[in-house]
């Protein structure tokens, strides 16, 4: 029983370290215990028993309980939780996080009152004790915010949009944004993203010599509307990279372009070139958008490129789906010298003829950069598109063999529908503003057109597996891959598709050996 007596007397006062005992745990995941800040952790001694032995075992029990820091404990009482996450926070990073969401805050309220009137309730005092926030993640960003607003410059004017914010937990946009409608809020931090990539664009160019290689990468999402006529001569090597030559380089190549048409486009009437000056008259008014083709100058100007380049290049000559590669250059370049927000809307006629001149010539000469790197699709049995068809027959086979088998059962082939994403680097597939979009990528990526097409058209069949497995009849199965309904695309369904496409290109472009089953 002594022995016992002394067991006892170890465990209530005993505070020498012997093994086995319980010492608080100092380091990332246990901070030094403090009374005060873990107040809530310690329980309530419940009454004791009637029997005097055994309220002194709870009470010896209790005090064993209180004396240790436990992260289960913690756990179990969010409070604690929170405020220890605070203390082991660096101050400096939360003051500067927590100034620069009340500075953000502040500006964007600030713009939407400009295009909107105060209503009734931004009028009302606001409330002096905000509502509880029932989330916990938003309780943590409420209290680190709070431990850390002490600083004058920004207490007194940014203390209405913090208790703003605070109100209104039910609605991230509301909190982040200073309105209720999302699309505002989208909008403007979309046009934010587009501001600040446009300047890195610009401060790339306005350099003597434009780093050719940070430009491809920074075009690679997409390149902002008023510096992609530049870019693209730049990326597709129309234009060299040290600005004092670029003047005297276009001034070259537009004499030379014309000098091409004063010597060969009066030709097209003659026995040897009529047949091709023909086939492209017939085809230009199929091409869209036909508000823009329709129109008598761009027919014309169409009408030349492409009669000279095929003179110009006679192992492949003219080839139906050439002709549609004319246009994105023709879009894009033109953005420079109209007002009208959509090109296939704007009245050419309008534009200089000096201006227009340009253009031509400018379309031209990138345009055949292009085509010099895909020309064996437009030689004789274009072996080219034949070739890269069963690159994608096999590819498809390996990352999705329901959809390739799908495909064989209903006797499907490859080329019925496939020919024509090759032959015209799915330019009718997508809307035109997509495919400038897509072109953006293609010329920064090393073979862009010819390479790295082959994956985006592969990711592009995938994309439709769905709706491709659910057809069970050849005729509507062809029909569906033919009229694809993407009318409705916009850039934001690009980039998942080049995003997906560039994964499939690091999974098998350096590993020819995995088309092969």
């Amino acid at each position: 029983m002594a022995s016992d007596g002394a067991r006892k007397q170890f465990w209530k006062r005993s505070n020498s370290k012997v093994p086995g005992s319980i010492q608080h745990v100092y380091g990332a995941q246990h901070p030094p215990f403090d009374p005060l800040l873990h107040g809530t952790l310690l329980k309530a001694a419940p009454k004791a028993p009637t029997t005097p032995v055994k309220a002194k075992r709870v009470s010896t029990f209790q005090e064993f309980e209180s004396n240790t820091s436990d992260a289960w404990d913690a756990g179990e009482d969010d409070d604690g939780l929170l405020a220890m996450a605070a203390e082991s926070l660096n101050s400096d990073v939360v003051m500067e996080t927590a100034n620069r969401v009340l500075r953000n805050h502040s500006e964007r309220q600030e713009r939407h009152k400009r295009w909107e009137a105060p209503g009734p309730e931004q009028k009302s005092k606001p409330s002096a004790e905000p509502p509880p926030v029932p989330s916990g993640d938003l309780r943590l960003v409420k209290s680190v915010s709070e431990s850390h607003t002490s600083c004058p410059a920004e207490s007194a004017s940014d203390a209405v949009p913090l208790q703003r914010s605070q109100s209104l937990p039910h609605s991230v946009t509301v909190a982040l944004g200073g309105t209720s409608d999302p699309s505002a809020v989208s909008s403007s931090a979309l046009s934010e993203r587009e501001a600040s990539r446009l300047d890195k664009f610009k401060q790339l160019l306005a350099g003597p010599n434009t780093d050719l290689e940070e430009l491809r990468k920074l075009s690679w999402s997409g390149i902002p509307k008023p510096v992609r006529p530049i870019t693209w001569k730049l990326l597709s090597g129309y234009l060299p990279a040290n600005v004092d030559r670029r003047p005297a380089t276009l001034q070259r190549k537009q004499k030379e372009y014309f000098a091409f048409i004063e010597h060969y486009y009066d030709s097209r009437n003659d026995d040897v070139h009529q047949d091709t000056y023909r086939q492209i008259h017939i085809d230009i008014p199929r091409m869209s958008p036909e508000a823009l083709i329709l129109q008598p100058k761009v027919t014309e100007i169409f009408e030349r490129i492409l009669f000279i380049w095929a003179i110009r290049h006679p192992a492949s000559g003219y080839v139906q789906g050439i002709n549609d590669l004319v246009t994105p250059f023709f879009v894009v370049f033109m953005c420079e010298h109209i007002e009208e927000e959509e090109v296939d809307a704007a009245d050419v006629s309008r534009v200089p003829a000096d201006v227009l001149r340009n253009v031509e010539a400018d379309t031209y000469w990138c345009m055949s950069k292009l085509l010099d790197g895909i020309q064996d699709n437009y030689t004789f049995a274009q072996p080219g598109i034949q070739m890269k068809v069963k690159m994608l027959e096999e590819l498809v086979s390996r990352i999705d063999e329901p959809v390739h088998r799908h495909l064989e059962q209903h006797e499907v082939r490859y080329l019925q529908f496939a020919f024509r994403w090759m032959n015209n680097l799915l330019m009718r597939e997508v809307p035109l503003r997509c495919t400038v979009r897509l072109w953006d990528t293609y010329q920064s990526e090393p073979d862009g057109f010819s390479h790295f097409h082959l994956y985006v058209c592969a990711a592009f069949l995938v994309r439709w597996r769905k709706e491709i497995l659910e057809e069970r009849d050849f005729q509507e199965l062809l029909l569906f891959l033919q009229n694809l309904p993407t009318a409705h695309w916009g850039d934001e369904d690009i980039s998942l598709l080049l995003a997906e496409a560039y994964r499939l290109k690091f999974a098998f472009a350096d590993a020819p050996n995995h088309y092969k089953k």
